[in-house]
């Protein structure tokens, strides 16, 4: 028998390669399905009722758009602010604002309505090839909390496929394929366009029925970005979010400002305040290392920590637009960020509309900074 005889004729057995492909498919298949596994948010004591967006859009029922929508309600009538996280799931200070908000605040006038996971479809996976971990850890008195990390768009298995270009419904604007995905370019959106498309449509309706006076939309950017540790704003919030801007920086914490570009379409800043006559709509938007281009290892303690060697050195050869250190840009100090702009913009409206909200319990930029994060995240009550 030849040397390439004796090859061909070596088979492997049927039940060793069916239990080969069970060893790889089933770890796989686990670790695919927990990615749908909601973290625990707890219902704080400021927290009247949690309804679901299919409350406000039925369609949204039993798909995976549907997501919780918590509203705090003082006893007296006020000013309604609407808070968004996770529009983008890997921009994760927005999400925790969003918690922190949920779990700690108590409103004695006026309502928050706060939705923290805002595309829940983001939440449900990772970018191929770019080594994100799944979920992240935060220490609190009480042991770890876990939390979601996901990605910017939409799950392709949710809106598929992506088109070569992508074209802004209601003003023709072009974009690369993808963002067709992208929740922040989809507004106003439709009821009868694509997963994400009808998704930006539900969201604007909670505003509207709602009447929502703020949108408050929390995101994170990549220390390499220019719109970074600021607050962007429709032209009828931009006497709101100067003043919110200017407290900002009186307790020494650095936020800029710019307009929302009239002719950039999709985003929610703009299009809020466009199809909204009673809504001001502010985006903010805060340093988050573990997104950009320049960073090293992508892992839990980069998220967390938010620390890289390689931005410090970005930094020293001033490629960056934010300041980056070794102290670097921690998570903690990310959301009370986010948390410190809330307060900010509550004092704004009301020294335009006195009185309009009365909030208590939310803690301080220097609450967080002092006592951690995990400080302000309350024991899930485990069934």
């Amino acid at each position: 028998m030849t040397a390439m005889e004796n090859q061909t004729s070596f088979k492997l057995p049927g039940w060793l390669v069916l239990l080969l492909a069970l060893t790889l498919t089933i770890p796989a298949g686990y670790l695919f399905s927990a990615m749908h596994e909601q973290e625990p948010i707890v219902a704080g004591p400021g927290v009247t009722q949690i309804k679901m967006l299919s409350d406000y859009e039925p369609a949204m029922l039993n798909t995976p758009a549907d997501t919780p929508v918590y509203i705090l309600e003082g006893e007296e009538p006020g000013a309604t602010v609407l808070i968004f996280g996770g529009t983008h799931a890997q921009e994760v200070s927005g999400l925790l604002a969003a918690v922190v908000t949920i779990e700690n605040a108590t409103l004695q006038k006026g309502r928050f309505v706060v939705i923290p996971q805002s595309n829940q479809s983001g939440f449900t996976y990772t970018e191929p090839l770019e080594g994100f971990p799944h979920t992240f850890n935060i220490e609190t008195p009480f042991g770890q909390r876990w939390f979601r990390n996901g990605m910017r768009l939409t799950n392709p298995i949710h809106e598929w496929p992506d088109a070569d270009i992508y074209v802004h419904r209601q003003s023709q604007e072009h974009l690369v394929g993808w963002e067709g995905r992208n929740l922040n370019r989809a507004y106003p959106g439709h009821p009868e366009g694509t997963y994400t498309q009808r998704l930006a449509s539900a969201l604007l309706k909670v505003a509207e029925i709602e009447r929502a006076d703020v949108v408050l939309d929390l995101h994170e950017a990549y220390p390499e970005y220019p719109i970074i540790n600021m607050l962007v704003a429709h032209e009828r919030a931009f006497e709101l979010a100067t003043l919110a801007m200017l407290g900002l920086q009186m307790e020494g914490i650095q936020m800029d400002l710019m307009p929302s570009p009239k002719g950039l379409r999709g985003l929610s800043h703009r299009e809020f305040g466009d199809e909204l006559d009673h809504v001001h709509a502010i985006l903010t938007e805060t340093a988050n290392p573990a997104m950009g281009r320049l960073r090293g290892r992508t892992d839990e303690q980069l998220i967390v920590e938010g620390k890289d060697e390689n931005y410090v050195r970005a930094a020293e050869q001033g490629r960056l637009f934010v300041p980056f250190t070794e102290e670097g840009h921690p998570l903690a100090e990310r959301t009370a960020r986010q948390v410190a702009t809330i307060h900010e913009v509550v004092n704004a409206y009301n020294d335009a509309q006195p009185d309009a909200i009365s909030l208590e319990g939310l803690p301080t930029y220097a609450d967080i900074m002092q006592n951690g994060l995990g400080a302000y995240l309350l024991e899930p009550v485990i069934n």
